[in-house]
C-alpha cells in the first residue's frame, strides 16, 4: 500500500471513531480488511497525536468528544451534501497552474466520493436514536419508533420498521414498513424515540431504499424532467438548491437548461409556480397539467 492510501486508511478511520457511537476491534477490522493488530496501531498514533481514546464497558472504541482536538475535528469536517458540492466548486475555480488545487481536490475526493459525504457527524439531540438505529441494522433487527411527528400526515405515531440505509449525515432514514408493505423514508429529528426488538428482519428481500432528488423530495421513483430557464430562474433555482447545478446546461441567448429526475412534483412544483413567467417546461406533459391543476386551485 503505497502513502497516500495508508493517509486515507488512517483518516476514514479516525473519522469512524470520531462518530456518536463506538466501534469493536473486529468490526474496524473487518470494515478495512486489517488485522486486529493493526487497528491497535492505529488508535495508538491516534494517542500520540493528542486524541483521547476510550474503550467503553461494551468494548467498543470511540474519540472522547470532550477533549479540544475532537471538537476541532467536529467543526472542520460537519458538511453537508450541498456544502461540499459548493466547496468542490470553489476548489476547481482555482487556475489550473497553481499547485496547492491538485493537492485540495485529491484529499477532499478522497473523503466525499460519488456523492458521498462523512457521515460521523451527528446532532446532540440525535445521537441517542441514530445510534440505535444504527445497531439495529447492524444486527438486522426490527425497531419501534415511538412519537413520530410526520410532516405528510400531520400525525404522531408509533411504527414497527426495518431501518436499511441513513442518508447523509443522518438526517434521515429509509426504512420497510412491514403493515404498508413499503419502503419509506423518516427523518431521525422527527423521532421521539427508538426501541429495538428482539424480532429479526422479515422482509429483506423487500428492502429498497430510493432516491432523493436535488429538491429534497424522496421517493422510489425517477420521473425525468427537462426546463428551460432563462438567467434569473437559473441563479434562483441553484441558490435555493445548490445540487441542481450538476443538471443544468448553458445554451445561446442567456437560456439554461435543466435536465434532470424528480421524485415527485411537489418540490420541483413549488418552484416552478413561483417562476412561471421565466421557466418553460420542455417534458414532461404530465408536469404541465399538474401545474396546470395547482394554478385552476388556486394551490401556490
Amino acid at each position: 500500500m503505497n502513502d497516500q492510501a495508508k493517509i486515507e486508511r488512517t483518516i476514514k478511520i479516525m473519522l469512524l471513531l470520531s462518530g456518536s457511537f463506538g466501534y469493536a476491534i473486529d468490526e474496524i477490522s473487518k470494515k478495512f480488511d486489517i488485522s486486529s493488530r493493526t487497528v491497535y496501531r492505529y488508535i495508538e498514533t491516534f494517542r500520540n497525536a493528542g486524541l483521547v481514546i476510550e474503550k467503553n464497558k461494551n468494548g467498543y472504541w470511540r474519540i472522547e468528544k470532550n477533549n479540544s482536538q475532537y471538537k476541532e475535528l467536529h467543526d472542520l469536517l460537519q458538511f453537508s451534501e450541498e456544502e461540499s458540492y459548493i466547496l468542490q466548486k470553489a476548489i476547481h475555480s482555482i487556475d489550473d497552474n497553481n499547485a496547492l488545487k491538485s493537492n485540495l481536490i485529491s484529499k477532499l475526493y478522497s473523503l466525499y466520493d460519488s456523492g458521498r459525504i462523512i457521515d460521523t457527524i451527528i446532532k446532540k439531540e440525535n445521537s441517542e436514536t441514530v445510534s440505535n438505529l444504527s445497531k439495529a441494522i447492524t444486527e438486522k433487527k426490527q425497531v419501534k419508533i415511538i412519537d413520530y411527528k410526520s410532516a405528510n400526515s400531520n400525525t404522531i405515531s408509533t411504527r414497527i420498521l426495518e431501518p436499511i440505509k441513513f442518508t447523509t449525515n443522518f438526517v434521515s432514514i429509509w426504512c420497510y414498513e412491514p403493515e404498508k408493505r413499503a419502503n419509506k423514508l423518516f427523518k431521525t429529528s422527527r423521532i421521539n424515540k427508538v426501541e429495538i426488538l428482539e424480532k429479526h428482519w422479515e422482509h429483506e428481500n423487500q428492502h429498497k431504499p430510493g432516491y432523493i432528488d436535488c429538491f429534497r423530495i424522496s421517493s422510489d421513483k425517477k420521473i425525468p424532467v427537462k426546463l428551460e430557464l432563462n438567467m434569473r430562474a437559473r441563479n434562483l433555482l441553484i441558490e435555493e438548491y445548490p445540487l441542481s447545478e450538476k443538471h443544468i446546461s448553458e445554451t445561446k441567448n442567456h437560456k439554461y437548461i435543466f435536465d434532470s429526475f424528480v421524485c415527485n412534483y411537489l418540490g420541483i412544483g413549488r418552484f416552478a409556480l413561483g417562476l412561471m413567467d421565466e421557466i418553460t417546461i420542455i417534458s414532461p406533459t404530465d408536469f404541465k397539467d399538474y401545474l396546470n391543476k395547482r394554478i385552476k386551485n388556486k394551490v401556490f
